[in-house]
């Protein structure tokens, strides 16, 4: 292949063969104290090389099937930078990952990573579209990030406002508002997703970013959206350099989920809890309650939901998930049996017969502003389906909720 495009343009294999490819660093600078916190590391090709964009490269490489070659000579350049130009001092250094690259190519990803020097933190951004593609793939992901030592920043969040469900479930550490809400600060919607963002983090202590703070004007605004973190020119529009900056690695420490990917939502009650007994039929209402919660509430939520065995999915169960696949931004079903689309809209799971929640009715309600769930163990009667008796708990408690829904996102497979 010639060094060039028919455009004149540099071929994607000569800027990756000859390392032509390099970053630029823009700051994080905290909105009330004003000091620098964090970089973030912004690809950029060589001027006169013809290509217009980063994403025109992104793009380009991923039509080509090398973009996990483009994101490890993005990290190799960066995590290198980092290294040397800090002359040793502490770095906070964000970079950019793909979907793609992080569901099915960690291994470019943790082998940069490996290679990084001791007095660089890194933090992994992810944009908001991942998640509703391949939640279960992103979980798994961000906690073998996390397991290296990297927090997650979830980005462009509010473009899609109906992923706001997703952040409860992803648990990142740093949430960065996309750069539009900056503008419409009056407009309702926007008002929706900040509040939203601002009571994940307040209850996660996560950090939140403005994007595209520009003017005096537009910090206030960043002040107003909840943000404690600003991003834009009015710093800088990115430097081959790590200026002065207050190193604060405790702001962006990686906090693995843990337990709740590998438990199932009963064992993860815990003690302390009271217990209690019923029958199913008693505790169906409770399971419609919940849903119709969802339905109902302000910011639409997830519905995740464990039926033991694809038999006791029945009809009228059909119909109602079917209403909340239409409404809402995920809904899923799990058990023995169950296909990959019980219904329309509904991402179904197969659960195996030794799996310890094959025993288990759980419903599930997430968001960001509802959480709730029904947690039932099945004592194994086997008369009538109506009369089956279930040790059960009902909880309000966000955190709690929030563990049984990854638990059982983390049974989910790519759609």
């Amino acid at each position: 292949m010639s060094s060039t495009s028919t455009a004149g343009r540099i071929s994607l294999d000569a800027l990756l063969r000859d390392d032509g490819l390099y970053c630029v660093y823009q700051p994080f600078v905290d909105v009330d104290s004003g000091a620098v916190t964090a970089f973030e590391a912004l690809l950029r090709a060589p001027a006169g090389s013809g290509w217009q964009s980063p994403v025109e490269l992104l793009d380009t490489a991923r039509a080509a099937g090398r973009l996990a070659d483009l994101e490890r000579a993005s990290l190799r350049a960066s995590l290198g930078d980092a290294a040397r130009l800090s002359d040793g001092r502490p770095v906070t250094l964000f970079v950019n990952l793909e979907p793609d690259t992080l569901t099915r190519r960690r291994d470019v990803v943790l082998e940069a990573l490996a290679a990084r020097a001791g007095h660089v933190q890194v933090v992994v951004e992810i944009t908001e579209r991942a998640l509703a593609e391949d939640l279960a793939g992103v979980l798994a992901g961000a906690e073998e990030l996390r397991a290296a030592g990297c927090a997650i920043a979830l980005d462009d969040v509010g473009v899609h406002p109906e992923s706001l469900a997703f952040i409860p479930l992803l648990r990142p550490e740093v949430v960065k508002l996309d750069l539009k809400l900056l503008r419409t600060v009056k407009d309702p919607a926007t008002v929706v997703v900040a509040g939203a963002v601002r009571s994940y983090a307040e209850q996660a202590g996560a950090e939140v970013v403005a994007e595209g703070v520009e003017t005096p004007d537009d910090l206030i605004r960043a002040q107003v959206l909840g943000a404690t973190l600003g991003q834009g020119w009015l710093w800088s529009r990115g430097e081959r350099a790590f200026g002065p900056s207050q190193s604060q690695p405790e702001r962006f420490a990686a906090r693995p989920i843990g337990a709740a990917l590998a438990g199932t939502p009963y064992q993860l009650i815990g003690a302390g809890r009271r217990i209690r007994h019923a029958p199913k039929h008693l505790l169906v209402p409770v399971s419609k309650t919940l849903e119709l919660m969802a339905l109902e509430a302000s910011v639409p939520p997830v519905v995740l939901a464990a039926f033991e065995d694809v038999r006791f999915f029945r009809p009228s169960t059909a119909r109602r998930f079917t209403e909340l696949a239409a409404r809402l931004p995920f809904v899923a079903a799990l058990g023995v049996g169950m296909p990959p689309s019980p219904v329309p809209g509904v991402r179904g799971a197969a659960l195996s017969p030794r799996d310890p929640l094959a025993g288990e009715w759980t419903v599930v309600v997430l968001g960001a502003h509802t959480s709730a769930a029904l947690m039932a163990l099945d004592l194994g009667d086997t008369g009538a389906d109506r009369d089956r008796e279930f040790e059960f708990v009902v909880t309000y408690d966000r955190g709690l909720v929030t563990a049984a829904a990854q638990s059982l996102v983390g049974r989910l497979t790519a759609g």
